[in-house]
C-alpha cells in the first residue's frame, strides 16, 4: 500500500492511497467463491454454478463491495502509518477503479490541532470566601414564605402586591385584537408582568368595578403589529385578594420534607441546603474563571468537522429547550450557534491537552463522594449509588465532571489566585446575568 500526504491548508490533509490490484482481486475472488456456494442460477444445481457464470453475473457488484470495504480498512491503516489523528470523517474521491489495475483514491480530511499550552501563571482567578450566617437563614425563611404566599379575598380597594382576578378586552383603534382578551386572569399588582400602565391603572379598584385602561405598547414589544401602539382595555374586576404569608409551623415544614425537629430542625435543614448552594456557587465561579483564562492564553485551531458537530448539538438543545414542535433543528441558522460552538470545541481541545500532559485520571474517591452527595437527596441513597455504579453512561458523566474539577485544581496550583470575602448573597449570585430573561407563560398580549 502506497501512501502520500499533502497539507493543503491549516488542519486539512489530502492523503493519496494506492492499493495493489492483487489485494483487490484476492478479496473479489473470496467474495465470489462465497457467492457461488449459495447462488441460485437457472440450469445449475446450487453450488455447481461455474465460476465464469458467477463472475459474469456477480463480478461487478462484488468488486464494488470490496472497493468500499478496502477504502475503510486502508484509510485506518494509512492514518496509523502516517501518525495522523483525523477530526471527522474523510471525503473520499476514487481516482482509478478499473478491474485488474491498482486502485487509488484521495481522502481529504482535517486533523486534530497540536495544542501548545501556555504558562498557567498568566491566569488570574478571584476566589470568593463566604459563610452562611443566622441572618442569611432568616432571610431565606422569609423568601420561602413569600414563595408560598396564599391570597385571601378582601373587601377593600386593591393595592400593590394584591392579586386581582379580572376579565378584560383589549382594543386598538376601536377594534379588538388577537390575544387581547382573557377571562378569570390572575394578576399580582406591582409584579411588572403586564405592559406599563396596566397594573398601575388597577390600583384602587374594588371587586365589581368596571374600568377602561388607556395604555401604550412598548416600542420593543415582541408583537410587531402592536409595538408602539396606543390601546384601551375594558376591565372587569371580579376579586381582590390580599397576600397572606404562611406561618412557620409543622404544616409548613412538612412541605419541605422536614417532619421533626420543629423550627430549629427546619433552620438546620435550610442552612445545610444554603451551604451546599454556596459551595457549588464558589466552585462554579472559580471554574468559569479558569476556563476563561485557558481560552484567553491559549490559541487553538478548531477543526470544521468538530465545529459543525457542535453546532448541530446546540441546535438540538435549542429545539428541546424552547419546545419548538414546529421547528426542525436544521432550520435554525448555524450562525446563531457558531461562536458558542467554537468556544466549546476550543476549550474541549485545550482541556484534553491539560489532561494529557498532566496524566490526569478521574479520582475514584472524588467520584464516589460526588455520587454519594447526589444520592443524599433521595430517600434511598444506597439504591441511587448502586444505580450509578451499574450504569456506565451515568457514571461516565460523573467522572467527566470530576476530571474537569481536577483540571481546575491543576491550573489553580500555578495561577494567580486572590481570595475575597463577601456576603452570602453576593457569593451565590451568578457571575454574569442570564442572556435570556425567564418568561412566564403569556396569557395575553397585555403581558410584557
Amino acid at each position: 500500500m502506497q501512501v502520500s500526504v499533502e497539507t493543503t491548508s491549516g488542519l486539512e490533509r489530502r492523503m493519496t492511497v494506492g492499493i495493489p490490484a492483487d489485494r483487490i482481486e484476492n478479496e473479489v475472488k473470496k467474495r465470489l467463491q462465497q457467492t457461488a456456494q449459495r447462488a441460485k442460477v437457472d440450469g445449475f444445481r446450487p453450488g455447481k454454478v461455474p465460476m465464469s457464470v458467477i463472475r459474469k453475473r456477480f463480478g461487478a457488484s462484488a468488486h464494488q463491495e470490496v472497493i468500499g470495504e478496502v477504502i475503510q480498512s486502508s484509510f485506518y491503516e494509512a492514518v496509523m502509518q502516517e501518525k495522523l489523528n483525523p477530526a471527522g470523517a474523510p471525503s473520499v474521491e476514487p481516482k482509478t477503479m478499473e478491474e485488474g489495475k491498482d486502485f487509488e483514491y484521495i481522502a481529504t480530511f482535517e486533523v486534530y490541532p497540536e495544542v501548545a499550552l501556555a504558562d498557567f501563571s498568566a491566569i488570574k482567578v478571584e476566589r470568593v470566601e463566604s459563610e452562611v450566617t443566622d441572618a442569611d437563614v432568616d432571610t431565606m425563611l422569609e423568601t420561602l414564605r413569600k414563595q408560598n404566599t396564599r391570597f385571601e379575598a378582601v373587601e377593600r380597594a386593591a393595592q400593590n402586591d394584591d392579586q386581582l382576578t379580572i376579565d378584560f378586552v383589549g382594543k386598538v383603534d376601536g377594534e379588538a385584537f388577537q390575544g387581547g382578551t382573557a377571562n378569570d386572569s390572575n394578576i399580582v399588582l406591582g409584579s411588572g408582568r403586564m405592559i406599563p400602565g396596566f397594573e398601575e391603572g388597577l390600583v384602587g379598584a374594588k371587586a365589581g368595578d368596571s374600568l377602561t385602561l388607556n395604555v401604550t405598547f412598548p416600542e420593543d414589544y415582541q408583537n410587531l403589529d402592536l409595538a408602539g401602539k396606543a390601546a384601551e382595555f375594558d376591565v372587569t374586576v371580579k376579586e381582590v385578594a390580599a397576600p397572606a404569608l404562611p406561618e412557620l409551623n409543622e404544616e409548613f415544614f412538612a412541605q419541605f420534607g422536614v417532619n421533626e425537629g420543629g423550627i430549629e430542625g427546619f433552620r438546620a435543614e435550610v442552612r445545610k441546603n444554603m451551604e451546599r448552594e454556596l459551595k457549588q456557587a464558589i466552585k462554579t465561579k472559580v471554574k468559569a474563571q479558569v476556563m476563561d483564562g485557558l481560552l484567553e492564553i491559549n490559541t487553538v485551531d478548531v477543526p470544521k468537522a468538530l465545529l459543525s458537530n457542535e453546532i448541530d448539538r446546540l441546535r438540538e438543545q435549542a429545539v428541546q429547550q424552547f419546545g419548538g414542535a414546529n421547528i426542525q433543528a436544521g432550520q435554525l441558522p448555524a450562525e446563531l450557534f457558531e461562536e458558542q460552538a467554537k468556544r466549546r470545541v476550543g476549550l474541549g481541545l485545550i482541556v484534553a491537552e491539560v489532561v494529557k500532559q498532566n496524566e490526569i485520571e478521574p479520582d475514584n474517591d472524588r467520584v464516589r463522594a460526588m455520587v454519594e452527595e447526589l444520592a443524599a437527596a433521595y430517600q434511598e441513597p444506597e439504591q441511587v449509588i448502586n444505580w450509578y455504579y451499574q450504569n456506565e453512561q451515568q457514571l461516565g458523566e460523573i467522572q467527566s465532571v470530576v476530571l474537569e474539577e481536577q483540571v481546575v485544581d491543576t491550573v489553580l496550583q500555578k495561577a494567580q489566585v486572590t481570595d475575597k470575602k463577601v456576603a452570602y448573597e453576593e457569593a451565590v449570585k451568578p457571575a454574569q446575568p442570564a442572556q435570556v430573561e425567564s418568561g412566564e407563560s403569556e396569557e395575553s398580549s397585555a403581558d410584557e
